[in-house]
């Protein structure tokens, strides 16, 4: 589990359209603390700092310690919204997360051992179905990644998520059944290769 990062941010006055393009304004993202049957906080976040966060990869799947003025609440980032036009943050949504709460999140996926793998030492290529997998977790432990072994993987298998071990405490949480993950497919050379050894034989018998 990675080292909790801080985020800092400010209380905000004032509610609706008039108060977020104010906070823009001013160089700040406005953003609002909820859940964990507690009234809603509205907050604002520097600019810098939530294009910084959000770019850096992982948003959504990493708990905060957002620092509002000095109080510290443990979130985590549930929604955010871009300008559809600048890419630029304009809202983010942030759930509010107790200790030892089980929590719905995308873990990244990471594949390793390819040279172990005979299908792509033939020249097979790695298919990813998914890149990550919604994964249901305990908050204080979400993991950084879930790994999948290639060992042993020749052309044509299939890696479902029923064939990998999960991190402890940790869930499938996808709607569809036995999730595949990757397959090992055929280069087109290989897939083309029968029926040109079917022409060479019937070259040959003539």
């Amino acid at each position: 589990m990675a080292e909790t990062k801080v985020l800092k941010a400010q209380a905000r006055n004032g509610v609706g359209k008039g108060a977020a393009r104010e906070a823009r304004r001013q160089g700040l993202v406005p953003a609002v603390i909820y859940g964990d049957k507690k009234p809603p906080v509205t907050v604002s976040v520097a600019y810098k700092d939530a294009l910084k966060f959000i770019y850096a990869g992982g948003f959504k799947s990493h708990i905060l310690d957002l620092d509002v003025d000095g109080t510290i609440h443990k979130v985590i980032p549930r929604d955010y919204q871009l300008d559809v036009v600048m890419d630029q943050p304009i809202h983010i949504d942030f759930l509010r997360v107790a200790k030892g709460a089980k929590i719905n999140v995308q873990v990244p996926v990471h594949f390793e051992n390819e040279e172990a793998s005979p299908g792509l030492k033939r020249g097979g290529t790695l298919n990813i179905v998914h890149h990550t997998l919604d994964l249901t977790v305990s908050a204080d432990n979400i993991p950084e990644f879930v790994t999948v072994d290639l060992t042993g993987l020749d052309i044509g298998d299939t890696v479902h998520i029923s064939n990998i071990k999960l991190p402890k405490g940790t869930a499938d949480h996808s709607h569809e059944a036995d999730v595949t993950i990757a397959t090992i497919v055929a280069p087109s050379a290989l897939k083309s290769s029968g029926g040109d050894v079917a022409e060479e034989g019937e070259a040959s018998a003539e």
